[in-house]
């Protein structure tokens, strides 16, 4: 069967918030999990299909791939889990916490406990030869620092949090539903169990601010587009004391005007004229470290390969090199003066069938084929 849409499952639409998402699932989860329904299957598969749909949509790298690409998007990536790490940084735990606290009463909020910050995306463009032989650079990644002016705490300098009066500084209020005890995070305080009456002008309470911070990055030989190169730390700060998350920057590189790149080998196409493939030539040929010569002998012919050991792409992380490979293309011409018509007339009179060797092999064979 195949899946719904994930936005059709929370019941949500597609410009739906963060904190949207979480209300949707939770309210809906806490219908339908096991716990509160044994033995009913439709109830377990129905819970299945929203944490799945929760888990892509609490995650902002996941719910973009979803966006654009829809199940498939996600389905390359592995599928969704139940973990906290990954390219998002979402904690699924927390609001599976939170649903095992409503259900049973239990500890609903996550006050006090450090949350990891969220993994961050850069993605950096080079060149060519950047990729192959490496490069030291620096970045200027745009994410939150905490506040300068209240040192995180979100108050106006001089003032501090109050404790909650709806939840007494606990974070959490608990009510009564059938047989059921529930605990929810305060909705005043948002489960903090402090309020700021006075919050801090420059990071309006929230106790961070938006800016850059510059990194020096090594980026090794033999990179690829799509390689990705973690940074520890370098992500968003955590909340409460919890621990950064990490920055990833995924690589892209530019296409160069000469090579193509076939794992660490590199191909080069060189034209010749059909003179110079016929009585032969020294050529230059580029390389990504400056001109080699190479020798053309007498009737080569158009898509030989000759091969430049140890001229292609440093092997990453590794030893050695591979190889240029360079590809012979023989040009025919397309304007000829009188002279230069007579000339090749008389050439061909002269040389017979003898002026194509490959031509007359593969028609012998067509001849053998049909008669």
């Amino acid at each position: 069967m195949a899946k719904r849409d994930y936005y059709e499952v929370l019941e949500v639409n597609r410009n739906a918030s963060e904190t949207e998402i979480k209300k949707a699932y939770r309210k809906l989860a806490l219908k339908c999990h096991p716990d509160k329904n044994p033995g009913d299957k439709a109830a377990e598969e129905r819970f299945k299909e929203l944490s799945e749909a929760y888990a892509v949509l609490s995650d902002g790298q996941k719910r973009a791939l979803y966006d654009q690409y829809g199940h498939a998007g996600i389905d390359q990536q592995g599928g969704f889990g139940f973990s906290s790490g990954g390219f998002g940084g979402t904690p699924f735990e927390d609001i599976f916490g939170d649903i095992f606290g409503d259900i049973f009463g239990g500890g609903g909020s996550r006050r006090g406990g450090g949350r990891r910050g969220d993994d961050l995306r850069y993605n950096l463009s080079i060149t060519f030869e950047e990729a192959a032989f490496g490069l030291e650079t620096k970045i200027k990644v745009p994410r939150h620092h905490t506040c300068e002016t209240c040192n995180g705490s979100g108050a106006k300098p001089g003032t501090s949090a109050e404790t909650c009066r709806t939840c007494s500084g606990n974070g959490q209020v608990r009510f009564q539903q059938g047989f059921f005890s529930l605990t929810r995070p305060c909705p005043d305080c948002n489960g903090e169990g402090k309020k700021i009456s006075d919050p801090c002008g420059d990071c309006r309470g929230t106790g961070l601010t938006r800016g850059q911070k510059t990194l020096s990055l090594k980026i090794p030989a033999g990179v690829e587009s799509g390689n990705r190169l973690k940074m520890n730390g370098e992500g968003e700060p955590g909340s409460k004391g919890g621990p950064p998350g990490d920055l990833y920057v995924v690589i892209t590189v530019k296409e160069h005007s000469i090579f193509q790149r076939e794992g660490n080998d590199l191909i080069c196409e060189i034209p010749v004229s059909f003179p110079q493939a016929a009585l032969g030539c020294e050529l230059d040929v580029p390389t990504l470290e400056g001109k080699v010569k190479l020798k053309v002998p007498a009737g080569t012919q158009s898509g030989k390969i000759f091969k430049l050991n140890g001229k292609g792409i440093p092997v990453l992380q590794g030893y050695g090199r591979g190889d240029e490979l360079v590809i012979v293309r023989v040009e025919t011409p397309t304007k000829l003066t009188s002279r230069q018509k007579e000339l090749l007339d008389e050439f061909a009179k002269e040389a017979g069938e003898d002026i194509h060797p490959m031509g007359k092999s593969f028609f012998d064979k067509v001849k053998e084929l049909f008669d």
